[in-house]
């Protein structure tokens, strides 16, 4: 989805389910009372986009701790409690606040594939498809409350999928023994670890861009450090989609074809061959399709395309924020110092893990 974001547009849009229903029933209402539902309460703008946030960081959680390889992984009966959970928020929040404000604002999967969006070539124009330059529409990103959290999260989160598995390998197994030396369970430590050393790795890059922040701020003429951060939170969209690239490309590669065959044919685990691929685990999936190398060289391209991508926002929006060039220059040198580390602690993280 995120991939389909960026090439085409808002898609998650169109396919939206909790839209669907929601639109479903407020139209429904339309054709019995003969207007439109009322929204009973205006969502404070205050509030920004912090729901879809906290929504995020749970999905997060749930995949990358409470669904950890060493755990028993998210089973069939904890989806669909976590959905059911997340559909009635949805909707409560749809008939509170209004169908479309609480998907522009509220729902997790909107916000987060709609930022991805602003990429895109493709943009809805209230009800037609209208074209922009690519990354054109990444500043309109509303600067709201959140917003800056939303791009955050979702950079720690990769960070630390990917530091797993080599620079937090030895903190995370001493962190989950010291807590099993004090009577814990081997799931709950492992969980209450994985808890920790996320939220660690989440304020360590929101610290890294503070710095970056912090270091424009010190620029004469420049506006508050908190405006600024906000100002330019959609240039870290690049850097966002070139470590989901980075990080799970050779996932998708060979797990999609898991997907499709032998999955598709038992999807909840309990012994069915829906399409007699039930059996072919091994032989469905080729594990020389492409090489180690060549995975790397797609992982370093996305990096330095996105970073790339990253500073050329950022000195777009440099120039729209400073009275003069060589101000909007000056500031930039932080900017590229918090690029070029991103840049480092990606490619770092990759070492580690393809090591």
């Amino acid at each position: 989805m995120v991939l389909l974001s960026v090439l085409f547009g808002d898609v998650l849009r169109a396919f939206n389910p909790w839209r669907a229903i929601g639109r479903a029933v407020s139209g429904g209402f339309r054709l019995v009372a003969g207007q439109q539902a009322p929204a009973p309460l205006r969502l404070p703008e205050s509030l920004g986009c912090w729901p879809a946030v906290v929504a995020l960081l749970g999905f997060v959680w749930l995949e990358l701790v409470y669904g950890s390889q060493l755990t028993r992984g998210v089973l069939p009966h904890d989806l669909s409690v976590a959905t059911l959970v997340y559909s009635a928020i949805t909707f409560a929040g749809m008939a509170l606040f209004g169908v479309e404000r609480w998907i522009q604002r509220g729902e997790a999967f909107s916000v987060y594939f709609g930022m991805f969006s602003r990429l895109s070539a493709f943009e809805l124009r209230e009800r037609s498809l209208g074209r922009r330059r690519f990354l054109s529409g990444a500043p309109g990103w509303p600067i709201v409350p959140g917003s800056l959290a939303l791009v955050l999260v979702t950079l720690g989160a990769t960070s630390f999928d990917g530091a797993q598995e080599g620079l937090l390998e030895t903190p995370i197994r001493e962190t989950f023994e010291w807590f099993q030396d004090r009577g814990l369970s081997a799931l709950a430590s492992l969980r209450i670890t994985n808890t920790l050393w996320l939220s660690i790795s989440l304020a360590a890059v929101a610290l890294l861009y503070w710095v970056g922040v912090r270091g424009m701020h010190t620029i004469r003429g420049s506006p508050p450090a908190r405006e600024l951060a906000r100002s330019f939170a959609h240039t870290l969209i690049p850097i966002a989609l070139a470590y989901l690239v980075a990080h799970y490309f050779s996932l998708v590669v060979f797990q999609e074809q898991a997907q499709f065959t032998y999955l598709l044919s038992d999807p909840l685990g309990d012994g069915s061959n829906i399409l007699g691929t039930a059996d072919c685990a091994g032989p469905c999936i080729d594990y020389g399709l492409i090489s180690a190398n060549a995975v790397w060289y797609v992982q370093v391209a996305a990096l330095v395309i996105g970073h790339v991508a990253a500073l050329t926002l950022a000195h777009d929006r440099a120039i729209a924020v400073y009275d003069d060039y060589t101000k909007a220059s000056r500031s930039q040198y932080w900017m590229l110092a918090v690029m070029v580390a991103f840049s480092s602690l990606g490619l770092f993280l990759l070492s580690q893990a393809n090591g």
